[in-house]
């Protein structure tokens, strides 16, 4: 394959279809490193081991290396998701006026763009509420166990966090499946790849909902 029929072979639907799976999978790998660290907020210590882990994670220079490539991580997914969801809308301008959506797909592929909009906007309330502080303070350096504690005492923003959650593991969910479809999943190997999902959009969510109800639970009984 010539360079031109490979730059060609990327810019198609399909090749772009790859790259939204390749780079959501990418990012898959980074919810459970993220969600791994994030585990010693229940240790009970009054938070000094995930301060250590707050330092190492701001101050290693490895670590902000990596930050790097998953900003990019993240950026190639939305351009390539966004890219192949308005080729999709050019090439249906008359999509519902012969057929019926709901019997030719399922919900969450058609909803795949809604949800992954409002993750979207998710991450970018995580990342003023947390990231931003921490990398660039006003100042001292905040305590990150307190900022976490002082976020996830609010109802609101939790209830905003687990609503987010829930659409994050609806858009994983049909996400995963999709990825491996795209790069040639078998027949045959559906079934463990079914089961490798529900760690993505089922367990993995569950343990990031476990903080904000931990969090919040704990300042509701002091606060009585």
């Amino acid at each position: 394959m010539n360079r031109g029929t490979l730059g060609h072979s990327w810019s198609s639907s399909v090749g772009q279809k790859v790259l939204v799976g390749l780079t959501g999978l990418f990012l898959c790998t980074f919810l459970i490193v993220h969600l791994s660290g994030n585990l010693l907020l229940f240790k009970n210590d009054g938070g000094r081991a995930f301060e250590e882990y707050a330092k190492f994670m701001s101050t290693n220079p490895a670590i902000r290396l990596m930050e790097i490539v998953l900003t990019a991580g993240f950026a190639g997914h939305i351009f390539f998701a966004v890219r192949v969801w308005l080729h999709n809308r050019r090439a249906r301008p008359e999509r519902y006026a012969t057929n019926r959506p709901s019997e030719n797909s399922s919900l969450a592929s058609r909803t795949m763009f809604a949800s992954g909009s409002i993750v979207f906007v998710f991450l970018v309330v995580h990342l003023k509420t947390f990231f931003v502080p921490s990398r660039f303070p006003a100042g001292v350096p905040p305590s990150m166990f307190e900022l976490v504690k002082r976020a996830f005492a609010s109802p609101a923003y939790d209830a905003f966090y687990l609503l987010s959650l829930a659409l994050m593991g609806f858009h994983l969910r049909q996400g995963f499946q999709s990825a491996f479809q795209t790069l040639g999943l078998r027949p045959a190997r559906r079934t463990l790849i079914d089961s490798v999902a529900v760690i993505f959009w089922l367990i993995i969510p569950i343990g990031y909902a476990a903080m904000p109800l931990y969090f919040l639970w704990a300042h509701l009984t002091v606060a009585k």
